[in-house]
């Protein structure tokens, strides 16, 4: 009984839930969570009129507040994760919007710039702790370089999401449709045997350009391709589905909790 009564191995233990399994429910949340980052994001610039430096001092201010906070718990905590979650991914696009539109850096630059830095905190994850699953998140250190990743893959997934979109000009229509197709083909060679760890981040990044482009078909005037729904509804409904799916998964992490703690009193 080496592992029960070591206490490093219990730490560990008790952080071993510090991120979701990888669930259909995982996915729907990460894609939408994508959408209302961003829409919210320019809500409050452009709609309330806060401006873009104002909006950024508020957005890493409460992604700073979440991410202390989740790193404070010791297990998966499902509103608190998710809500880490939608705001990295504001920032991480402001990152890519703030490089693109008040530089001037090409989308070619930034997205190559944050591809070599998520390939970069990789490596030293990596080399540091030997492994890149989320299903051994079991030290602050290796949050840490979770964390890391995600941010970047925010700002990668922005800037290849734009670029694709944008600059290649393939609309709003193709963008879902070629990420979608993306997406569904690592799913598939996952499936038939791909490494598991590789496929999971490819998938995690493309789920940016696929959530924005989903977001901008739904939400952008039929004079721009879209479908005229407005930025508003859109967040709503999307944000509906976020809080609507998180409740779920919140309840059913308490029953679970609840039977374990029962289990152990017999």
């Amino acid at each position: 009984m080496m592992y029960a009564s070591d206490p490093a191995n219990r730490h560990a233990a008790a952080m071993l839930n510090k991120v979701p399994e990888v669930t259909v429910a995982f996915w729907v949340i990460k894609i939408m969570s994508t959408t209302v980052g961003e829409t919210g994001a320019d809500y409050l610039a452009v709609h309330v009129g806060l401006g873009t430096a104002v909006t950024s001092a508020i957005t890493v201010s409460l992604l700073s507040a979440a991410l202390l906070l989740q790193l404070g718990k010791q297990r998966y905590v499902p509103w608190i994760y998710w809500l880490t979650v939608v705001l990295v991914s504001i920032v991480g696009t402001q990152i890519t919007d703030a490089l693109t539109d008040k530089l001037g850096i090409s989308l070619y630059t930034s997205t190559a710039v944050f591809a070599v830095a998520l390939a970069t905190t990789f490596a030293v994850w990596y080399r540091t702790e030997r492994t890149l699953s989320i299903h051994t998140i079991v030290t602050t250190r290796r949050e840490l370089f979770y964390w890391a990743a995600i941010l970047f893959t925010f700002a990668l997934g922005t800037a290849a999401g734009d670029l694709a979109t944008e600059e290649l000009s393939l609309g709003f229509n193709v963008g879902v449709l070629a990420f979608g197709a993306l997406i569904g083909a690592i799913a598939a060679a996952y499936y038939l045997g791909a490494n598991a760890v590789l496929t999971f981040w490819l998938a995690y990044i493309l789920t940016r350009p696929l959530g924005a482009s989903l977001g901008d078909l739904l939400s952008q005037a039929r004079a721009y391709g879209g479908l005229g729904l407005g930025t508003v509804y859109t967040s709503v409904a999307f944000l509906a589905v976020i809080v609507t799916l998180v409740a779920a998964i919140s309840f059913a992490e308490r029953r679970a909790q609840s039977h374990q703690g029962a289990g152990g009193t017999r």
